[in-house]
């Protein structure tokens, strides 16, 4: 009985280290994401589409800026990138979700 409890407890032990890892691996890679994409801000538009391509969507927002919305998968997770461009086609703002 006391072996079982042992093997138990270590199983989780391993299983909850195992975890931790995955997330300060996926927190890295966004940090990594959003320091690459955020070099935008405050470039020109046409630099940041030259190296991304045309997005996906684009839409105006409430503040009369356009949003360029830019979606891909991986590993069949649905990624999205938002990049606010003003009226002077300067990027003001960069935001993902689901990227890593």
């Amino acid at each position: 009985m006391k072996n079982k409890f042992a093997i138990i407890l270590i199983s989780i032990l391993f299983f909850t280290a195992g975890c931790q890892t995955i997330q300060k691996k996926t927190d890295e890679v966004v940090e990594k994401e959003n320091q690459k994409y955020g070099l935008f801000v405050g470039g020109e538009v046409n630099k940041m589409k030259l190296e991304l391509g045309a997005p996906s969507e684009d839409m105006i927002n409430d503040t009369g800026n356009e949003v360029l919305i830019y979606k891909t998968k991986k590993y069949g997770v649905p990624c999205e990138r938002r990049f606010e461009v003003n009226a002077g086609g300067t990027i003001i703002a960069f935001s993902s979700s689901g990227c890593f």
